[in-house]
């Protein structure tokens, strides 16, 4: 009875013997393909895939390895594959062709794939963070926006990035509207109050102001200055404050409000340079040359600089101290070879 048994005994051990090297022909295929040599890579991945071992994950790291090569038609060859294997390596198929066309700029195929793999397995993290990738690539910036606070509650990326593309995405909206004052409020005015950042609210103001709408641009500077003021941990932004100083005005009851306003803001702030140079240019326009001359020069003892020397060089100039104007005129002067 032993001696009939052996044939079957000596088949299971060659066939478990070549399931065994098949494996390790894997194994040293992945070695391989992360050592970057990916020419032995693929010749190994082939190898496993024709003994039958792991096809679909074999024919996965040949498509990744051929990608490498930059061999186009194999590429493709092996991802048909990969799909064909089993229906667990569908969706990597998938995922790695979709990583593939965002490698070369093939944003429409990655959406393409990104979709087919929605329907397949739904949205995880790292398909999402590819299809912000893609929707930056095809310049949805509805998309992006949408995307990235989806992301974001998911923690799902820095804040930073989240950040940086969100301005970004915005900056070009801005830009895209910047000639239409309707357009430009209705736009920022639907953003989420988290998303209405100072630099974005420097970039709209400075779009109006250009615009002739420099009370708009006045109210979303002040409506942004008191919101970080109840924020005791926020620091003023002085570039809002300095271009607040410079917006024009309906008229000098609308100039003297916003003069009552910033007075208001440098009681909390009474050392802010941006915030007195801004007092300073206000009440020399309401022609209150002493409070200007005042707000001014405090403006420069606390490191306002060229622009402040520049705005008295003038005032005093108009008034007619020749001496004293030219003085501040030289100091500006001398900080532009700084």
């Amino acid at each position: 009875m032993l001696t009939l048994g052996l044939p079957e005994r000596a088949r299971a051990y060659r066939a478990r013997r070549q399931r065994e090297q098949a494996a390790r022909v894997l194994e040293e295929a992945v070695r391989l393909l992360f050592e970057g040599r990916y020419g032995h890579a693929l010749r190994h991945a082939e190898a496993a895939w024709q003994a039958g071992h792991a096809q679909g994950t074999a024919a996965l790291i040949a498509a990744r390895a051929a990608q490498r090569l930059r061999e186009d038609a194999k590429v493709q060859l092996w991802l048909a594959r990969a799909r064909e294997a089993a229906p667990e390596t569908g969706a990597a198929a998938l995922m790695l062709s979709a990583e593939m066309a965002v490698d070369r700029g093939d944003f429409a195929a990655a959406q393409r794939d990104l979709q087919a793999l929605q329907r397949q397995r739904g949205r995880h993290i790292a398909a999402l963070r590819l299809e912000l990738r893609v929707l930056q690539g095809l310049g949805d910036g509805g998309g992006v926006l949408k995307l990235l606070r989806q992301l974001e509650k998911r923690n799902a990326l820095q804040p930073e990035a989240v950040g940086a593309i969100r301005r970004k995405m915005h900056r070009e909206a801005l830009r895209q509207r910047q000639g239409d004052v309707t357009a430009l409020l209705d736009y920022f005015t639907a953003l989420p109050v988290g998303e209405r950042e100072p630099d974005l609210v420097l970039d709209v103001a400075r779009h109006l102001q250009t615009l002739g709408a420099g009370s708009a641009a006045a109210g979303l500077i002040e409506q942004c200055l008191e919101q970080r003021d109840q924020n005791k941990e926020a620091e003023w932004t002085s570039r809002l404050v300095a271009l607040y100083g410079t917006l024009d005005a309906a008229d000098d009851k609308d100039l003297t409000a916003r003069v009552a306003r910033v007075e208001a803001w440098l009681t909390d702030q009474p050392r802010d340079a941006a915030l007195l140079l801004a007092l300073g240019r206000m009440c020399e326009r309401l022609r209150l040359w002493g409070k200007a001359r005042g707000y001014l020069e405090a403006a420069l003892s606390h490191g306002a600089g060229r622009e402040a020397h520049l705005s008295l060089a003038r005032m005093l100039d108009r008034l007619g101290e020749t001496e004293d104007a030219n003085r501040h005129f030289r100091l500006a002067a001398e900080m532009d070879t700084l």
